[in-house]
C-alpha cells in the first residue's frame, strides 16, 4: 500500500470519527438511532452506539477495498488499475458522507428529509453505472452470478447492459426524489433498485443458457 497515495482517502474515512468526537459532549445520553420512511424517530439508543456508524460504513468499506486486491484469486482487480482506485474513492467517500449525515441527524434529533439518503443512492448508482463496463471478471465487484463468473463473454455483455440499467435507474431515482416524497418515493426507489438487481441476473442466466445450447 502506498501510504502517501492513500492519505487523502484515509482523511475522508476519519472525518466522521473527528466530527463525532467534536459533537460528543453536545449529544444527549439517548439519541435517535432509526427513522421511519416519513422521517419520524422510531428508535432511540445510547449515544455510544454512534461509534459503530463510521466503523460499519466508511472504515469497513475502505478496509475491504484495501484487502480485495490481495485476496482476489484471479488477480483481475489489479488489472483495473486506476479505475479500481476511483471506485474505492467514490464508494468510500459516499459511505463517509452517509456516516456524517447520520451523526448530524442524531445530534439534531431530526431527519429533515429522508429523501436525501435516497437521492445520494441515486447519484451513487448513476456513477457506478458508468464503471460497470470496465470491470474485469472477479469475485468481489459487479454482477457476480454463477453464469458471469463461468463465462468471460457473459460477464462482459451482462455488465454492458447493467451499466446502462444502473445509470438510468440512478437518474430515475434522482428525478423521483425531486418530484415525489414520503412513502411513494420510497416505494419507487425499492422498485427501481429491484429491477437494477434482478434484470442483469436474469440476463446473465439467459445468455449463458444460449451459449450452452
Amino acid at each position: 500500500m502506498n501510504l502517501k497515495k492513500e492519505l487523502p482517502l484515509i482523511g475522508i474515512v476519519l472525518l466522521p470519527f473527528v466530527y463525532l468526537a467534536y459533537v460528543w459532549n453536545q449529544l444527549p445520553a439517548q439519541v435517535p438511532m432509526h427513522y421511519n420512511i416519513e422521517g419520524e424517530i422510531d428508535r432511540y439508543g445510547n449515544k455510544s452506539e454512534l461509534i459503530l456508524i463510521p466503523i460499519m460504513t466508511s472504515l469497513l468499506i475502505y478496509l475491504i477495498f484495501l484487502a480485495v486486491p490481495y485476496i482476489d484469486p484471479k488477480k483481475q482487480i489489479q488489472k483495473m488499475g486506476g479505475k479500481y482506485d476511483t471506485l474505492k474513492f467514490i464508494i468510500t467517500t459516499f459511505m463517509s458522507i452517509l456516516a456524517l449525515f447520520i451523526i448530524y441527524t442524531a445530534k439534531n434529533q431530526t431527519l429533515t428529509d429522508p429523501d436525501y439518503i435516497l437521492l445520494g443512492c441515486g447519484v451513487l448508482f448513476l456513477i457506478l453505472g458508468n464503471y460497470f463496463k470496465t470491470l474485469k471478471a472477479n469475485y468481489f465487484i459487479g454482477i457476480r452470478t454463477p453464469w458471469t463468473l463461468e463465462s468471460e463473454s457473459v460477464w462482459k455483455q451482462t455488465h454492458k447492459l447493467a451499466g446502462k440499467i444502473w445509470f438510468l435507474g440512478g437518474l430515475l431515482i434522482i428525478l423521483s426524489c425531486l418530484i415525489l416524497d414520503g412513502k411513494t418515493n420510497f416505494i419507487v426507489f425499492m422498485c427501481i433498485t429491484a429491477i437494477m438487481v434482478l434484470v442483469p441476473v436474469l440476463y446473465s442466466y439467459l445468455l449463458f443458457r444460449k451459449q450452452e445450447a
